[in-house]
């Protein structure tokens, strides 16, 4: 009899344990896909949400980076920044490349963005400031040739870990294949605080890296953090680079930040 009642009792909870749906994800539309309400403009050279000729548009349901009101690129790198900023989270972002690079633009910029994380606030970047410190998530698209792959970092005024090393080059590529073309590619960015971070492409990790801190000279003089500072939280910003380029995705998904 009390075997018996055991193996209810183990069935009922292996039923149970079935039957339970998976608990549902919260993901926050950081793009409404309306307009750009709760993201904040800074282009160099321009004050803040002052939107230079018209650089970042919502248009179709899609947020866009053109060029098509500038005769010629000077250098105006802008970022569009959310409002709000986070520690722990996935970010999930849908984006392609669109037509040609706008004359004037550096080379190293064609088909050139990113998602800059644990960035400074748009707030306290200087009129003439190219890029915020940050972590580069950056995207490339290819130019129908070369191997060229995407996903990678590039730390303006920061620094990361990797293998238990400092990192102080500029950027590392990842091991992410090439995208040609004017075609969708989907990133997800794994970011736990001042630890870990991954980057995934098409389903595929191709980086990861640890301690993402200020540091090097690529940052403005006399920046108020100290070189070292860990970089626990921060600001999400897209890059406006001189390539045009469309983002039918931004979406973040809250991490719990585990119990000390």
């Amino acid at each position: 009899m009390k075997k018996a009642s055991l193996l209810v009792v183990l069935l009922i909870f292996a039923v149970s344990c079935i039957n339970k749906k998976p608990e549902k994800e919260n993901w926050i539309q950081l793009f409404n896909g309306k307009d750009l309400t709760g993201w904040d403009i800074k282009i160099k050279g321009s004050r803040l949400n002052e939107n230079y000729k018209n650089t970042f548009r919502a248009e179709d349901g899609i947020m866009k980076v053109c060029y098509d009101q500038y005769d010629t690129f000077n250098n105006e790198f802008g970022h569009i920044f959310y409002k709000e900023p986070f520690s722990y989270y996935k970010l999930r972002i849908e984006y392609r490349f669109t037509g040609d690079q706008t004359p004037g633009g550096p080379s190293w910029a064609f088909r050139n963005s990113g998602a800059m994380l644990h960035s400074q606030p748009a707030a306290s970047m200087l009129l003439d400031q190219d890029f915020p410190v940050s972590i580069e998530a950056q995207l490339l698209g290819g130019d129908g040739v070369s191997e060229r792959p995407t996903g990678n970092v590039c730390t303006p005024g920061t620094n990361i870990v990797m293998d238990g090393k400092l990192i102080t080059q500029h950027c590392t590529n990842s091991t992410s294949k090439t995208y040609h073309g004017d075609v969708w590619v989907h990133a997800e960015f794994v970011v736990l605080g001042d630890s870990i971070i991954h980057h995934i492409i098409e389903g595929d990790t191709v980086l990861t890296y640890s301690g993402p801190q200020v540091g090097g000279t690529n940052k403005p003089e006399n920046y108020p953090v100290p070189d070292g500072t860990l970089l626990k939280e921060g600001y999400i910003c897209l890059q406006a680079e001189s390539h045009p380029v469309e983002f039918r995705k931004v979406e973040l998904l809250k991490l719990k930040p585990p119990t000390p």
